[in-house]
């Protein structure tokens, strides 16, 4: 028994140490790639289609600062605050979904601009209790290693955007045909409107409510006075 329990704990610490190299890495070189990507490329094969995959790494100088504005706006106006979950979020939210449960709507989550990017860096896009608490192992530790303009840089390049569309780059060159760097303020709340459910609305082709969503984030912006600061650390 003895002997089973020091092999668990070795395997524990060895797991623990890979994991906080992994995210020591990932704070310094580009996400090559993320499950999120490979799955969607497996999910495209098994349907008989070629797979998907529009991927383009840039810097956070060569994207636009509005989309990390408006990103910051659509998703999580605490970021800059928090360190790494708005409790006040998941309150509002645990006491929402008791009404949306009532009347069979689907339940919201509220999760952060970081928990959102470790769960793509290094998690499977799973629900169950396991694959969460990795994500607050995950989130904590990229709170402690990554500064947030990193957390936010890594977040706007791994995102899903679009149908096999992944990050800044990708998106403004399928939706605006123009770099990162070169998108307008409502072109970058445009591409924010659709974080919810990207592969249901198309920025590139707005519907009704991705326009009214996209007007209200404008609002949030210039409520910012168009520009996102950031804590000394």
């Amino acid at each position: 028994m003895k002997s089973i329990i020091r092999i668990f704990l070795k395997s524990a610490l060895w797991l623990f140490l890979f994991s906080i190299l992994g995210v020591s890495y990932y704070g310094f070189v580009p996400v090559p790639l993320t499950p999120l990507m490979l799955i969607r490329c497996v999910e495209n094969i098994a349907e008989g289609k070629m797979p998907k995959l529009d991927y383009r790494w840039r810097s956070m100088s060569a994207i636009n600062e509005d989309l990390a504005l408006a990103s910051v706006c659509s998703e999580d106006q605490n970021f800059i605050e928090h360190q790494g979950f708005d409790i006040e979020a998941i309150k509002k939210a645990i006491e929402s979904n008791k009404k949306r449960k009532k009347k069979g709507k689907p339940v919201r989550g509220a999760s952060t601009i970081s928990q959102q990017t470790a769960k793509n860096v290094f998690l499977f896009p799973q629900r169950s209790f396991v694959r969460k608490g990795f994500e607050v192992f995950y989130t904590f530790a990229i709170e402690i290693l990554w500064t947030k303009e990193r957390i936010l840089e890594v977040y706007l390049n791994v995102i899903e955007m679009g149908d096999g569309i992944y990050g800044a780059q990708a998106a403004s060159q399928n939706f605006f045909h123009k770099n990162a760097s070169d998108i307008s303020a409502a072109e970058a709340a445009t591409i924010a409107a659709c974080y919810p459910n990207p592969r249901k609305w198309c920025a590139g082709k707005p519907d009704g409510y991705v326009i009214k969503r996209r007007n209200w984030i404008l609002r949030q912006m210039a409520h910012w006075g168009g520009e996102l600061e950031f804590q000394k650390e």
